[in-house]
């Protein structure tokens, strides 16, 4: 059982991580185990109480990988070309 599969099935106590316990995740991670929550709800079969928890997980997980892949965008940049076709520099990518 890998660690994101543990995390989302591990008691509703240990679920209702606040997002400073996400702050660590790498985003393929916390996406793996934001996936695992959206398919225990899915499924329905979650007591109430716990439906609660994992899904106030999965919004703090949510929220982390939205921040990651802002982060990410931040950095993405676009090679601009010379007028000989070849690499001249890089600017910021505008995103928006």
């Amino acid at each position: 059982m890998t660690a994101a599969r543990s995390a989302a099935q591990a008691p509703a106590s240990e679920a209702a991580r606040t997002d400073s316990d996400s702050a660590d995740l790498p985003f393929e991670r916390a996406l793996e185990q934001l996936e695992d929550i959206v398919r225990r709800l899915e499924k329905g079969d979650v007591p109430l109480d716990e439906s609660v928890e994992i899904y106030e997980r999965g919004e703090a997980l949510k929220r982390h990988c939205e921040a990651l892949l802002r982060k990410a965008e931040a950095h993405i940049q676009r090679i601009t070309l010379g007028p000989d076709g070849g690499a001249a520099g890089a600017e910021p990518l505008d995103v928006g």
